[in-house]
């Protein structure tokens, strides 16, 4: 058993507590997320969101997969947490704050700025008040 279970090393012990099943729904997980980034970089039709979206999701898919190769001890130890996962403030608000923009370039997809637009159309007032025997 590793003394420092929340360190970087966070994906030997998931492996170690669940087993093969659990180490691959969290190697499933990171897989389905860069496939959601790659695929906002692809619908978005401005380049700045399609460079931002593909860029973070580079970022988040070549971070993890240095953290797995250091677990399976493929490379030296380089001190690269796994996002989202491993122990520590900095590295967990830079990864939340990338995948804030990666949800932010999805609202920019020209499908999700059409929905949008289309429910700001239709929707209604939240307040209404009653001027004069009208409603407004």
């Amino acid at each position: 058993m590793l003394v420092e279970a929340h360190t970087d090393y966070v994906l030997a012990i998931i492996g170690e507590e669940l087993g093969l099943v659990g180490t691959l729904i969290v190697l499933g997980l990171f897989m389905i997320l860069g496939y959601a980034g790659l695929r906002i970089a692809l619908r978005s039709d401005l380049r700045f969101f399609r460079y931002l979206a593909a860029g973070l999701t580079c970022w988040f898919m070549i971070q993890a997969l240095v953290n797995v190769m250091v677990v399976l001890r493929m490379i030296p130890v380089l001190g690269v947490p796994l996002p989202l996962l491993s122990y520590g403030g900095s590295a967990l608000m830079a990864n939340m704050a990338a995948l804030g923009m990666l949800l932010a370039c999805a609202s920019h997809e020209p499908l999700a700025r059409r929905q949008a637009e289309r429910k700001r159309r239709t929707a209604k007032p939240a307040v209404t008040t009653v001027v004069e025997g009208r409603r407004v």
